[in-house]
């Protein structure tokens, strides 16, 4: 049982990492230059969703908007 709650939670985890990534992929892509200061903040971003507690994660992250980065 606490086998399948890690795997649950891993997937929830690498789920919202994705779509933290995509989002901000899809807004870059749409611009010529992106500072550094972006990349930076979103490479954070990305791994502060990977490294935080699962629970703790789950209950706190937001839906990432089109207005994020």
């Amino acid at each position: 049982m606490t086998d399948e709650r890690i795997d649950s939670s891993n997937e929830a985890v690498i789920t919202e990492a994705l779509s933290v990534i995509d989002g901000a992929l899809a807004r870059m892509m749409q611009r010529e230059l992106v500072s550094t200061g972006e990349v930076a903040d979103l490479l954070l971003d990305v791994r502060t969703l990977l490294t935080a507690e699962p629970t703790r994660l789950i209950e706190t992250v937001e839906p990432v908007t089109t207005d994020a980065l």
